[in-house]
């Protein structure tokens, strides 16, 4: 038995101490259950896996509530327990992808700043259970959230009963990183007071009765994170575009020396975006994003970094070792907030943030798909691409020109589904080169986007596209041929390739 005693301060809830499949008997079929975790960060480990085990002799299901993707010791588990009714708000697990492009799992996908306070507006009903992963119990009952913080804070206020996992595997350093910080509703609602990357405005642990614990478990298992693709010329060259196109706007008067605020996307393409920037000239830099990946530590490392802003630690297997070893010095950059003030959309309007996020495919006209393979099959979620993509300084999409050997163009005629419309789009990033598009016609944007971003071998083919489209609508504002628009993706369903 792991002892926690020394973690729990308050006495009174050393009493409270079970194993987790105690824990698990308090959850009843058809609860909602809100866990803690962002990313495979943070989240509760011990108590989903005894749940899921309990759900293998006793078939129930639960819908579940995170903050974004959580590990397989909760999202697959619980799915191949066919435990989970439904699911949101995001997801990065192979089982659970498959479930709920099956129907077996109703998924709803939703912008990541919007989940807490649609619990605590009750759009949601009522959340029964709250399971959160902590380093440390304070003597009032308060939580010390690990290495996410996500929605834990709105889980714990709005839960019925909370049942809390002291991780060991999390070091007490974590103590003082985080700065928790919920806002009120409407109509009481203040503003939200911060106005640099840096600023702390909350609280270093969660707010929580003792009265409401009605559990504490100890676990020792480690978050289990996703390697990272090494990175490739593809990915050198989109940071070099993106540095070229960063002095521009310094030398244009657009941009100070240290930029903005930067935001980068979960996922290796965005890492070694903002890896590359390590090696770039720009210093004194400033992070306000959700996930702070290995990148993010490649700039602090280089001495580049004056504060990095997040919800989660999002790194490698690698790069959590590293974080681990290093962590005296990282935690005088790095702070963790909850997912609704790190991704909220008023601030990064406040503080001019640069919004660099990953896109599955583009079109000439400049919409973003984030979601979606041809169309259909869900691969993650929106994230929280939506809530910087609209009220960003800059808004920048990066992605490969192209993908599976070549048979699929990542720039197309018009996105098989559609996240961001042209209207909350501005910058697009292929290996190529960079599309900016802003104060340009659709049509200058799909001259633009075509020449410096797509691919060689499909250039000439959205040329003929777009000038047959524009033949057949007479120069239409927005020219497009209504049964070959999405043509593309129709002919790599069903011969394995766009080209022709």
């Amino acid at each position: 038995m792991i002892d926690i005693k020394d973690r729990v301060k308050n006495a009174a809830l050393q009493g409270k101490i079970v194993s987790a499949y105690e824990a698990a008997q308090l959850i009843n079929p058809n609860d909602k259950v809100g866990i803690s975790g962002f990313t495979p960060s943070g989240y509760a480990k011990a108590v989903p896996l005894a749940l899921a085990e309990r759900m293998e002799k006793e078939p129930f299901k639960i819908d579940l509530w995170t903050g974004a993707s959580v590990g397989d010791e909760a999202d697959g588990a619980l799915t191949r327990a066919n435990g989970i009714n439904r699911r949101f708000p995001y997801q990065t697990n192979g089982d659970t992808r498959k479930a709920l492009n099956s129907g077996a799992v109703k998924y709803i996908d939703m912008h990541l700043s919007t989940m807490a306070q649609n619990v605590r507006y009750g759009f949601f009903g009522d959340l029964d259970v709250a399971i959160i992963e902590v380093c440390q119990i304070n003597e009032d009952g308060s939580l010390v959230p690990t290495t996410s913080v996500g929605n834990s804070p709105t889980f714990v206020s709005k839960a019925k009963k909370v049942i809390v996992e002291v991780n060991v595997s999390q070091p007490l350093s974590l103590v003082g990183m985080h700065d928790i910080y919920e806002p009120l509703d409407p109509p009481f609602r203040k503003p939200i007071p911060l106005e640099t990357a840096g600023d702390r405005i909350g609280t270093e642990a969660i707010p929580c009765d003792p009265s409401k614990i009605v559990a504490v478990v100890a676990c020792d298992v480690p978050d289990t994170t996703r390697p990272l693709a090494p990175i490739d010329d593809d990915a050198k060259a989109m940071s070099q575009h993106l540095i070229n196109f960063f002095e521009q706007e310094i030398a244009e008067g657009r941009l100070p020396q240290n930029l903005l605020p930067l935001q980068s996307g979960v996922g290796s393409v965005a890492n070694a975006v903002i890896s590359g920037l390590a090696k770039g000239p720009f210093t004194d830099l400033s992070i306000y994003t959700e996930v702070i990946q290995d990148g993010m530590f490649d700039l602090i490392d280089a001495g580049k970094v004056t504060v990095c802003s997040g919800t989660a630690l999002s790194p490698s297997p690698d790069g959590l070792k590293r974080f681990y070893a290093n962590i005296d010095e990282y935690r005088k950059k790095i702070i963790l907030r909850p997912q609704e003030i790190s991704n909220n959309p008023g601030i990064a309007r406040r503080i001019g943030v640069i919004a660099m996020n990953t896109a599955i495919e583009f079109d000439i006209f400049g919409n973003v798909n984030s979601t979606h393979i041809m169309g259909t099959k869900m691969m993650n979620g929106i994230g929280g691409s939506g809530d910087f993509a609209r009220s960003a300084y800059l808004t920048i999409f990066c992605t490969n020109s192209v993908a599976k050997n070549g048979d699929i163009s990542s720039i197309v005629p018009y996105v098989s589904h559609v996240d961001h419309p042209e209207h909350d789009t501005m910058i697009f990033c292929t290996e190529q080169g960079v599309a900016d598009c802003r104060g340009l016609s659709p049509v200058e944007r799909a001259r633009l986007i075509i020449e410096k971003c797509a691919h060689p071998d499909y250039k000439p083919m959205l040329t003929e596209y777009l000038e047959k489209a524009l033949a057949a609508t007479k120069n239409a504002h927005t020219p497009m041929l209504l049964d070959e628009a999405l043509s593309w993706h129709k002919r790599f369903t069903e011969t394995g390739s766009m080209k022709k």
